[in-house]
């Protein structure tokens, strides 16, 4: 597949629950609102969580006449004939396609991948530029990367999913000999300090230097997330009573903090088209009526 002008952010992993969907979105919404412009493309055809958190937002904004960000969407199914071979061309022309349509209109393309190895997994993460891959703060939820020895600690074998991974580097580096940047990022979070946390800090660095990728401080681990989904509501959304729902919290406010702290460590590349659109946001003196509005015009512009 040729490459695209989007930078590409896979969120991955081989394991269902640790958080690949609200990250993803977040991660869409807050560059969105840093303003970006922002595709996305869900190839988990099972759960589509990605996909309903689009169309709870959607909904959401029309039923209440919101102005708010958002991406342009993609949902890709599975095919199911009779034919594998048939079926996996019929897969790559549609994710070539929804490619196409969006990789020079864009600063950022977010794919959100299933809990399971498909096809459209394997392509979508051989596209990737950064590759996010969340995984739960739990001794357990390791080994989706790798099988750690009981005895040193040190990681054993590399699991299914990081095997999918160094291929798919090794795919993209023969391409175009660029290099994937595999972030793991640490999810849910428990506010309390234990020895399983630190076993899981020490154990996930062992493990990002066999594999040659990063370990990033993640989201701990918060109710907010899941009152938010029903409305397709991010925690970067405006502190509005009427928008959110319900009275904003602390707990909304850090988890904010803690997003951006995390986009920060992607080390994301801003385009001279972005850098002049986040310029020209920052220069816009707020007017008195219709803000929101008129930032959202501003988003969907180019500079």
């Amino acid at each position: 597949m040729d490459r695209t002008g989007a930078h590409v952010i896979v969120v991955g992993n081989e394991k269902g629950g640790s958080g690949k969907s609200t990250t993803a979105f977040h991660l869409a919404i807050y560059l969105l609102y840093q303003g970006y412009k922002v595709a996305s493309i869900d190839v988990d055809s099972r759960q589509q969580t990605f996909t309903h958190y689009v169309r709870n937002r959607r909904d959401w904004a029309q039923r209440h006449g919101l102005k708010i960000p958002h991406t342009t969407h993609y949902h890709l199914p599975l095919s199911r004939g009779d034919s594998i071979r048939e079926n996996h061309q019929l897969e790559f022309d549609l994710f070539r396609q929804a490619v196409g349509e969006v990789e020079q209109n864009v600063d950022f393309l977010v794919v959100d991948t299933p809990g399971f190895d498909t096809n459209l997994t394997r392509l979508a993460h051989a596209l990737a530029d950064t590759l996010v891959t969340p995984i739960n703060d739990s001794l357990i939820d390791l080994n989706v990367i790798a099988q750690i020895d009981p005895v040193t600690g040190e990681p054993r074998e590399m699991s299914h999913y990081a095997r999918l991974v160094q291929r798919a580097r090794s795919e993209r580096l023969a391409i175009d000999g660029q290099n994937i940047d595999w972030v793991l990022v640490r999810n849910r979070i428990s506010m309390l300090s234990s020895r399983n946390m630190r076993q899981v800090q020490t154990m996930l660095e062992k493990i990002a230097m066999r594999l040659g990728c990063r370990v990033a401080d993640g989201i701990a681990e918060r109710v907010i997330f899941r009152s938010l989904f029903p409305t397709g509501m991010t925690v970067f959304d405006s502190l509005d009573e009427n928008l959110l729902g319900g009275l904003p919290s602390m707990s909304h406010m850090s988890a904010r903090q803690e997003y951006r702290a995390l986009v920060e460590a992607l080390h994301l590349p801003i385009t001279a088209k972005a850098e002049a659109r986040q310029v020209a946001i920052a220069n816009t003196p707020a007017p008195e009526e219709d803000t929101v509005s008129k930032f959202i015009h501003m988003l969907q512009g180019d500079v």
